[in-house]
């Protein structure tokens, strides 16, 4: 229909430039129309003989309007108007149809696949109709781009789509070549990330349209998929830690799934799950235990429901590495008292735990526990960077600021901000607001405001309960559901007892509240991130009796120090700390690895000498040499190629001159064949975006006919200017003969004006 007014597709309108093909100037035209315009309303307003205009109404301005309309249309037609339009020079020119040869192209829908109707399309007339007026290269696109021949040789076996690469492929061929458009059938399957804004930049500084081709339902009918799972890059032996499973569904409301967590055949973790809304994004938590130390492939799974149209997007893998060192931990306690007894049998036997103590049993002696060597902390708490940054956790328990220097106040505060550590700070009759934390540079630290008093230490039992943030914290999880960890902290025998830490600061979260009989609920774990480490305050120092008073084989308290111990230490990063974005790379081996190198008071480290060592798969071996990053000091980066699917080990060494700074091994995979089974539905906004950037179009499968005339309108190429008229197109005479009927209508209605 808007051909048959137009004369013309709406592309000719949207690419050519609107020209006057008659001699006069165009300024002529403007002052002619300007003239006649006025000309008729001065005509008009004479014929009302004597009687004002606002006596009439709006009826002459509405005469006036449809003549001025008019006598505009015809004095512009007198000037010719045109549209002028590049176009593809015949059999001169070259069409690129790239069509996806990915395994998401095999995917069934109505009876056949994705691919089989692409090829159909191709056979059914589209190839041909190109070929009348052009040269047609036929290309297939999967992991890299092929010239092929004919489309029988297109068998959707590719492992991925990179539809970015081809597109810079075909773009650099452009050079050499004619290239007036290019044709994308695809479901818009890119797995490389995107096309990214310098090919997109390079595809229209050659002035190359892409029209792509959509194939596959945009909604998918009845399919469960995994989208993400979250967990730590890295953990210590033994650790409780939990995976964020993110999933999406359609077609299964309020039915029950199973939520599964696995290494190879072995069940770590699973829970029944009721899915929800259609569409929208859920997310579910599944805790596990770390187990042993060693890198550990984990796959998280949510089992397939009968019905389901695609089970192989419902598991994603994830690596863990679970760290063999033990994290060193200083508790410093200023008198012999239960706590202390307890919290050092509490981990005594913890593999991922060495537990250093310093107990002060008089004012000038200090009772050692658990030291490396005679030597070590012989003159007391360190008043060095190297021999407090050995540890990772520090604990101070009931000791009163005074009792640390200056220096070492300030040392401590490093130790958080610099290094990296973690620090709890224990309830005591000499600690905290009690000892003068808070009028001491300490107090920056704490995650709270401490009172501005005396008499904040309380010897009274007291009942604890856990925050909604401490319910679904691991640091307070003493048993695996939720709701029932929750009634469990309930029913722990109360505290000995409990400190008054004032309100928690911005950015702080409380984990678990005291609550004193008959009083408003005081916080009694808060915790908070300070520089590169973490910070908590736990507000009492009797949490021994939930040993005492409890059976002999309940492992409560035990279970909650090796928590919180392991929490005080976790992320706390070593000398070189090597980092990459994704432990495991699916269907592309680009390793992106950073590398923070620092001194031994972690100060950062510019002028080290970092290589990554990397090791893989049949024999596959290698070294990266890493350049500083420009704007992080102390930071290196670097980057390598996996090539083969498989497990990988990297381990960055960081040296000045001959001597060793540190070092830091990664483990990471690369999986080929899977990101195919994700996002499987047609990525029309992809296609629609890559269309309309480069100035083509995105068709239907079922508007094939028209594209063989439209790609005709391009820039690239050999091309030559047309000049369409304008002039003679039905939509002028059908608007000049509307605009006549209307006036005389008008005029008919209310008589002669």
């Amino acid at each position: 229909m808007v051909e048959f007014l137009f004369k013309y597709s709406p592309t000719v309108f949207a690419k050519g430039d609107f020209v006057l093909l008659g001699s006069w100037s165009p300024w002529l035209l403007a002052a002619i129309i300007a003239g006649g315009v006025a000309g008729l309303g001065w005509a008009i307003r004479r014929s009302v003989r004597g009687e004002t205009l606002a006596a009439r109404g709006w009826r002459p301005w509405a005469i006036w309007l449809l003549q001025a309309a008019l006598f505009s249309l015809v004095l512009a037609l007198l000037w010719q108007p045109a549209i002028r339009i590049s176009t593809l020079k015949p059999q001169q020119n070259i069409i690129a149809v790239l069509v996806d040869n990915s395994r998401s192209m095999a995917i069934v829908e109505d009876g056949s696949t994705r691919l089989q109707r692409a090829t159909a399309a191709l056979k059914g007339g589209l190839q041909a109709d190109l070929s009348r007026k052009f040269q047609v290269r036929l290309y297939r696109m999967g992991e890299a781009l092929e010239r092929i021949e004919k489309p029988e040789e297109l068998v959707a076996n590719g492992r991925a789509t990179r539809i970015g690469e081809a597109l810079r492929q075909v773009t650099a061929e452009a050079s050499g070549l004619p290239i007036g458009a290019v044709v994308l059938l695809s479901d818009g399957g890119d797995n490389s990330g995107g096309i990214d804004l310098e090919t997109i930049s390079e595809i229209r500084a050659r002035r190359i349209p892409v029209h792509t081709v959509g194939y596959g339902r945009e909604q998918a009918a009845r399919d469960i998929e995994v989208t993400d799972v979250q967990m730590p890059a890295r953990a210590l032996a033994d650790s409780r830690l939990q995976a964020q499973v993110s999933f999406r569904h359609r077609g299964f409301s309020r039915q029950k799934a199973k939520l599964t967590l696995r290494e190879g055949a072995k069940v770590l973790a699973s829970r029944e799950i009721t899915l929800g809304p259609e569409g929208a994004q859920q997310m579910e938590a599944l805790p596990f235990n770390a187990g042993l130390a060693g890198a550990r492939t984990l796959h998280v799974s949510v089992d397939p429901v009968a019905g389901e149209e695609n089970a192989q997007n419902n598991q994603v893998a994830r690596l863990v590495n679970v760290e063999p060192g033990k994290p060193r931990v200083l508790y410093v306690e200023g008198e012999p008292r239960w706590e202390f007894k307890f919290i050092r049998r509490a981990v005594e036997d913890d593999r991922s735990i060495h537990l250093t103590t310093m107990l002060r049993t008089t004012q000038n002696k200090v009772y050692r526990q658990g030291i490396g060597n005679p030597k070590e902390l012989e003159e007391g708490f360190p008043g060095g960077f190297e021999e407090l940054f050995a540890y990772q956790g520090l604990v101070i328990g009931s000791v009163e600021a005074s009792y640390f220097t200056p220096g070492q106040q300030e040392l401590i505060r490093q130790f958080v901000d610099r290094r990296g550590g973690g620090v709890l700070f224990l309830a005591g009759r000499s600690a905290l607001a009690e000892g003068g934390v808070g009028k001491s540079p300490l107090a920056e630290l704490l995650p709270v405001s401490l009172p501005d008093r005396k008499g904040s230490f309380h010897r009274e039992r007291v009942s604890v309960e856990l925050t909604g943030a401490g319910r679904d914290s691991l640091l307070c999880r003493l048993v695996e559901d939720p709701a029932r960890n929750a009634e469990r902290w309930k029913k722990l025998p109360p505290v000995a007892d409990y400190q008054e830490i004032g309100s928690p600061k911005p950015g702080a979260v409380v984990l678990a509240e005291a609550l004193p009989g008959g009083r408003t609920r005081l916080p009694l774990l808060v915790t908070q991130n300070y520089g590169r480490g973490r910070v908590g305050v736990l507000a009492t120092g009797g949490s021994w009796r939930w040993q005492m008073v409890q059976a002999l084989d309940d492992k409560t308290h035990e279970m909650f120090w090796q928590q919180m111990l392991r929490w005080l230490v976790t992320g706390a990063p070593g000398a070189v700390h090597g980092t990459t974005p994704r432990l495991v790379m699916f269907d592309d081996g680009r390793l992106r690895l950073a590398a923070d190198v620092r001194e031994k008071n972690y100060q950062p480290m510019a002028d080290a000498r970092v290589e990554a060592r990397i090791v893989g798969p049949e024999g596959i071996s290698a070294v990266v040499e890493m350049t500083p990053d420009a704007l992080v000091q102390g930071r290196f980066e670097g980057e390598w190629m996996a090539e083969k699917p498989g497990s990988y080990a990297v381990e960055i060494l960081a040296r000045r001159g001959e001597q060793e700074v540190g070092r830091d091994v990664l483990t990471f995979q690369r999986q080929d064949g899977v990101a195919e089974n994700f996002r499987t539905e047609q990525n029309r906004e992809l296609l629609e975006k890559l269309a309309s950037q480069t100035g083509g179009r995105y068709w239907n499968p079922g508007e094939l006919g028209r594209l063989s005339r439209e790609i005709s309108y391009s820039e690239a190429g050999i091309t030559v200017q047309e000049t369409r008229d304008l002039w003679n197109m039905p939509a002028v005479f059908l608007l000049a003969v509307l605009l006549r009927a209307a006036e005389w209508l008008l005029r008919r209605r209310w008589g002669a004006v």
